[in-house]
């Protein structure tokens, strides 16, 4: 049977976002996001798989270990309350310093998400991409899963770079466990 998945961004998604974060001793959930992996998780059986730039490594500002320590601290924090992302997708490269070649994988590319998809089998037609930036709905539109844009306070900017682009998110969410429930009614056919 083909897996559904929840493709969520990092940073400010699921945890709080002062920029380029390192130090994994910073690295603070967001209300309602364990909550709302666990229930998509348990209940639902969707696989939780995290899309992320992290150009800062690129622009050397942190290194490869500081992305995987950051991301190893973030799973450490949901499973303290009994939830867990299964596999975690990041971009260390930006085009304004790396080559088209290298940069491919960062969003708005799908590349990351088709990617995670033949990894563990994923029927993209059940899937959803969260997150809180114009290129995290685009990427998920470009790689054919429905998509969730977070509120956030640029939450305005986003939507008019994605109006510009004619594009538009399936659902905006207030917040985390918000996209939860569009998730669940969109499944069972609410929206």
């Amino acid at each position: 049977m083909m897996q559904k998945a929840i493709f969520l961004d990092r940073d400010g998604t699921i945890n709080h976002d002062p920029g380029y974060i390192k130090d994994p001793s910073i690295v603070k959930i967001l209300p309602g996001v364990a909550e709302g992996i666990k229930r998509l998780k348990d209940d639902f059986g969707f696989k939780m798989i995290v899309i992320s730039n992290q150009a800062g490594v690129s622009k050397g500002l942190m290194t490869l270990e500081d992305v995987e320590n950051v991301n190893r601290r973030v799973n450490e924090l949901l499973m303290e309350e009994g939830a867990e992302i299964d596999a975690f997708y990041y971009c260390p490269f930006h085009p304004e310093i790396d080559s088209q070649e290298k940069a491919k994988c960062r969003k708005p590319s799908p590349f990351m998400i088709v990617q995670a998809a033949e990894d563990f089998e994923v029927d993209l037609s059940l899937s959803y991409m969260i997150g809180d930036k114009a290129s995290d709905v685009e990427a998920g539109i470009n790689a054919g899963v429905k998509t969730v844009l977070m509120e956030s306070s640029s939450t305005a900017q986003e939507i008019s770079a994605l109006h510009n682009l004619g594009k538009k998110p399936n659902f905006t969410a207030a917040n985390f466990l918000e996209a939860c429930d569009f998730v669940i009614k969109d499944l069972s056919g609410g929206f």
